[in-house]
């Protein structure tokens, strides 16, 4: 293994390189085009076998070793956000409004320098690998969905992926044995009441009133009908009622999100939802229509590959500390694939050195420290051989 990671260490700027052509052409979640084109090209000189337009704009790589052995799938997303970057980096986005604020381009780059390098020791391989480029993470219902109904998965036996954190220290890993990110789904509400003068409310149904109570009464379903040992998050993060001042709206629409660790909690929080609405407008007489639209699953790592992964992670020399993680109340699509096989999703981390307040992920200025991607590829490549070699 000695040799594998030399192999990642004389691939570093390469990796390096790939990043930064990746951040400087970001693509919109499910607009990828030359991303996922950049991708197979990639592939294809290695010669890996290729399937291009999987779920959509995803991409599968095959690399299969000179021995029979377990196959093991490796996943990276690889689309960006809608944000005008302002980081000023010499590579910084030229699509003006779209930017890779969540290090989408390093996930990217580190799993084909992992591609590259393990196509080296190809001679070592005891099994067959799959490399998932996934389109789409950032934008619900996904890329990981239709890639999987479109055979992403097929023979899989394991699969494993990261996710590069920019404010979790640099050298450090961060894992969950089980549930690691939660739920997410959205809602919108729409209250119809009776609009009118503003001089003159007692002839209206005011819908931004009766809207602000439903604001103050959702407080309650976590606070009062949610278990305290279990977590839920409700967050009302739009209200619209736009109109001149002086008059009353006809209508409001509140729009946000809700996140959950366990499915129990995330249909209580549907069921109560539906009840207060239905209890505040009965009480306005208003009318409302409601939509709640279920977004990703819980991530939920299992056991025994996770302690696997952090085992092989013990030893990457550029590892200083692994630590167990809170949960986070962050959605991700990876669930839908630990939902099929078993496998882990852990975080590198990616904290630009030197900087103590980095900027979170999704902002403009957002950044990472290029020195985790090799650690990030060291950690898959060495988990996918000493997978294969312990199972074939």
């Amino acid at each position: 293994m000695d040799n594998l990671f030399t192999t990642l260490d004389n691939l570093n700027e390469e990796i390096i390189s790939i990043r930064r052509h990746l951040h400087k052409h970001p693509e919109l979640s499910f607009e990828e085009v030359e991303t996922p084109k950049y991708i197979a090209e990639f592939h294809e000189q290695l010669g890996h076998e290729v399937k291009t337009g999987v779920g959509g704009n995803g991409v599968l790589a095959y690399l299969k070793g000179d021995y029979e052995g377990p196959t093991v799938a490796l996943r990276a997303d690889f689309d960006a956000l809608p944000i005008h970057e302002e980081t000023n980096l010499e590579f910084q986005s030229v699509n003006d409004g779209v930017m890779h604020a969540c290090g989408h381009d390093g996930h990217t780059a580190t799993l084909l320098g992992v591609a590259k390098a393990l196509n080296k020791h190809k001679d070592e391989l005891h099994g067959t690998v799959v490399f998932i480029h996934q389109h789409a993470e950032e934008l619900p219902p996904g890329g990981a969905k239709p890639m999987i109904e479109d055979g992403a998965l097929e023979g899989v036996d394991v699969i494993f992926g990261t996710h590069l954190q920019a404010q979790m220290p640099l050298y450090e890993i961060n894992y969950r044995t089980d549930e690691l990110q939660a739920s997410s789904d959205s809602f919108e509400v729409t209250i119809f009441g009776k609009g009118g003068h503003g001089a003159m409310p007692q002839d209206t149904k005011d819908s931004i009133l009766i809207a602000s109570q439903l604001v103050d009464n959702f407080q309650q379903i976590v606070s009062r009908r949610v278990n305290p040992l279990q977590s839920a998050v409700l967050s009302v993060c739009s209200f619209e009622a736009i109109g001149p001042y002086n008059v009353i709206a006809n209508t409001a629409k509140i729009k946000g999100t809700v996140r959950t660790l366990n499915e129990e909690t995330r249909e209580l929080m549907e069921q109560e939802m539906q009840r207060v609405i239905e209890g505040t407008c009965h009480l306005s007489g208003a009318d409302f229509e409601f939509k709640y639209d279920r977004g990703y699953p819980v991530l939920i790592n299992h056991k025994e590959e996770t302690e696997f992964v952090m085992e092989v992670a013990e030893t990457v020399p550029e590892v200083q500390e692994i630590k167990e993680t809170e949960p986070i109340m962050g959605g991700e699509d990876y669930s839908y694939y630990l939902q099929e096989v078993k496998g882990t999703y852990f975080f590198t981390g990616a904290q630009p050195e030197g900087t103590k307040n980095p900027y979170p992920h999704h902002h403009p200025k957002f950044d990472i420290d290029e020195k985790s991607l090799v650690i990030a590829a060291k950690i898959l490549a060495k988990s996918t051989m000493e997978y294969m070699s312990k199972n074939k």
